[in-house]
């Protein structure tokens, strides 16, 4: 009751929150337990909340998951959230929070996604965040943040994107964060950094983005002016004022936040002057200089004499833990065998449905035992892969027909049984030559589990077309005209409305989704899945989909999925099947925009293509992938200028 009444002080919002309730009965809004009856989740995204976060938080010793983005909430963190040592998941992105960072969230050794970005946080990154060694994701842009890149952060063994843009650091790059084993995106944009751009950094390509940097100086990066003698850095010489440092740096600006200055007799007896500007006037004789190290210090002074704080915010696009190479979440879900309130078994016989929903329901409905025998018992033999929410097998029916079965644990499908079977209903609605098809479900109180058994696809899926090593696995043209129209089809099927069908959004479309059969038709897969699933799983499958670029860029503001979204992500596909590669890189867009069509297309094609098609297809990526939702194209429209492609190599 404290968290509600700093979070929402009017009670506008989270009334279902009584003195007298049970959090775990299922009736306080965003509230989720584990088995053992303890707060394991609060899910209140996008609520309106307007108020602040209480300390009371840290009472809350089980909580795995708490996510309040997308509110007006204001006020610092407090210091006593680091008590959480259970907590896996903290979104606090797109608020109006100020203040520090506390570098106390450094003991919260769980943490594996911290999303501070879009708030007014202040003061230095702290130092204490290298202590994190399970974090994925730190994003941190679009606040307010001065110092320089704690090297610390190199420490980070599973730090997989860090996001620093839009603040103003200064310094350079800590060498250590270049050679973060996992780093796949570092964005530093609109920063005042300078100095030598570690080399290490080439191998992320389009992923390591600097722009706005005057000072960054490199060799082998675009857009970038080679270093002078004086910015070189020496790879044998430790970090400026970093560990084993014996003197002080050459350069002015340190690498690393929190600095450690060496003393020598009472020369740091006063910590809150920086004793850097005295060493460089005896160095430097011109007055511009000295201005300027006069200035380098004056902000120093400042930093040190706040706080340290640290500011990490991940964008919803955070990257998926499984993907990090043995951090793998098993249940996908922080929430731990969550229950319903009345036992889980939502199709019960006896339940009365209306008369449309009890005729779906019975005709897609599959027996526990019938699901068994399909998979021979679950056996491992038959197991196609898993995902951080679910495991898929394949399965023959008593009719012979070979299927796929979804495996999903309760503890990642929603808690409310209504929305659990409005969601259900919605997948049998959908129908269409372009999906995959849904045969049927079964859901298990004895196994915590509900199955979804959909037609099995044969062949791979697209993502396995790109990057091709062999002849084998290159399309040729005809076919990825085909495999377009049909995304395209299929997605617009789902916008649309219909007598038993609701206009539907996608939300995760990728090449992974994009499944092709023996005729080399594409299917798209898990439409509608989000509809079962609780908002900590959803939010967990997006991240793998927005580090290979298929998150639209109003979602960061909005926090929202409409149908432009879906437009966004098609043209993503769109490039990555002419150009036949996974990433999508600004070199490809312009080639596109130049009309160098050779420069886009696939060379595994050699020449096999029609020049005029390529063009057009590209033209329609290009407007799909417009930064404005609202000079995207419809799918409806997308499919029309589509249907006037005849290609026939």
């Amino acid at each position: 009751m404290d968290m509600k009444a700093a979070l929402d002080p009017h009670n506008q919002y989270l009334s279902s929150w009584t003195i007298n309730g049970d959090p775990c009965d299922g009736f306080f809004e965003g509230v989720a337990c584990n088995e053992k009856g303890q707060v394991a989740n609060i899910s209140l995204q996008g609520k309106g909340l307007s108020g602040k976060l209480s300390p009371a938080i840290a009472g809350l010793r089980y909580l795995t998951g708490l996510y309040l983005h997308y509110n007006s909430l204001y006020g610092e963190i407090p210091r006593e959230i680091a008590s959480l040592t259970e907590l896996s998941d903290l979104y606090l992105n797109v608020n109006n929070l100020s203040g520090e960072i506390p570098p106390e969230l450094g003991s919260m050794a769980a943490l594996q996604v911290l999303q501070l970005c879009y708030n007014q946080f202040t003061g230095s990154i702290p130092t204490q965040l290298g202590s994190l060694k399970n974090l994925s994701v730190l994003a941190l842009q679009s606040n307010k943040l001065t110092g320089a890149i704690p090297a610390s952060l190199g420490d980070l063994g599973f730090l997989m994107r860090l996001d620093l843009s839009f603040n103003h650091l200064f310094g350079s790059i800590p060498t250590k964060i270049a050679d973060a084993p996992l780093l796949e995106v570092l964005d530093i944009r609109n920063n005042t950094l300078s100095g030598n751009v570690p080399p290490a950094l080439k191998r992320l390509n389009h992923t390591f983005v600097y722009e706005n940097n005057l000072g960054l100086c490199g060799v082998g990066f675009s857009s970038l002016k080679a270093c002078n003698a004086s910015e070189q850095v020496n790879p044998n010489r430790p970090e400026p004022y970093g560990p084993g440092a014996t003197s002080l740096p050459t350069r002015d600006i340190p690498e690393t936040a929190n600095v450690q200055i060496p003393c020598n007799g009472s020369r740091c007896s006063n910590p809150s002057k920086s004793p850097r500007a005295s060493v460089a006037v005896g160095v430097i004789a011109v007055t511009i200089a000295l201005f300027a190290i006069g200035i380098l210090s004056f902000i120093q002074y400042r930093r040190r004499k706040q706080k340290l704080g640290t500011t990490f915010d991940i964008s919803d696009s955070r990257l998926s833990t499984d993907q990090a190479k043995g951090v793998y979440r098993k249940n996908g879900s922080p929430l731990i065998s969550l229950e319903y309130s009345s036992g889980w078994d939502p199709l019960a016989d006896g339940r009365n449905f209306s008369g449309f929903v009890q005729e779906v329901f019975q005709s897609f409905r599959f027996n526990l035992e019938e699901v068994e025998s399909a998979t021979q018992y679950f056996s491992e033999v038959n197991l196609l892969g898993k995902g951080n929410f679910s495991a898929t097998y394949k399965g023959i029916l008593r009719d012979g027909s070979v299927v796929a079965i979804k495996s999903i644990s309760k503890s990642s499908c929603k808690s409310d049984e209504a929305e659990f079977l409005k969601g259900l209903n919605m997948l049998t609605s959908l129908r269409h030559e372009n999906l995959v098809r849904l045969r049927g479900f079964c859901c298990s109180r004895g196994r915590g589990e509900c199955f979804l058994i959909y037609d099995l696809v044969p062949n791979a899926n697209l993502m396995h077309y790109l990057d091709g090593k062999d002849d084998t696995h290159v399309l040729e043209w005809s076919t990825r005209v085909s495999v377009v129209k049909g995304i395209a089809k299929g997605i617009a099927y789902l916008h649309c409305s219909k007598a038993n069908k609701p206009a539907l959004v996608h939300q995760n479309i990728s090449a992974y989704k994009v499944l092709i059969d023996q005729r080399f038709n594409p299917l798209l897969s898990d439409s509608g899945m989000h509809k079962l699933l609780t908002n900590d799983v959803v939010f967990s499958a997006l991240k793998a989909s927005a580090a290979m670029g298929y998150l639209a860029p109003e979602y960061t503001s909005t926090g929202k999925f409409t149908e432009k979204s879906d437009v966004y992500a098609f043209g993503v596909l769109v490039f990555q099947v002419l150009s036949g590669k996974r990433k999508v890189t600004s070199s490809t867009r312009l080639a596109v925009e130049s009309c160098k069509v050779q420069d886009f297309i696939d060379p595994k094609l050699d020449g096999r293509f029609f020049e005029y098609e390529a063009t057009k297809l590209a033209t329609i990526a290009l407007l799909c992938t417009h930064e404005s939702s609202i000079e995207r194209p419809s799918m409806e429209a997308v499919v029309q200028e589509l249907g006037n492609f005849t290609s026939c190599l």
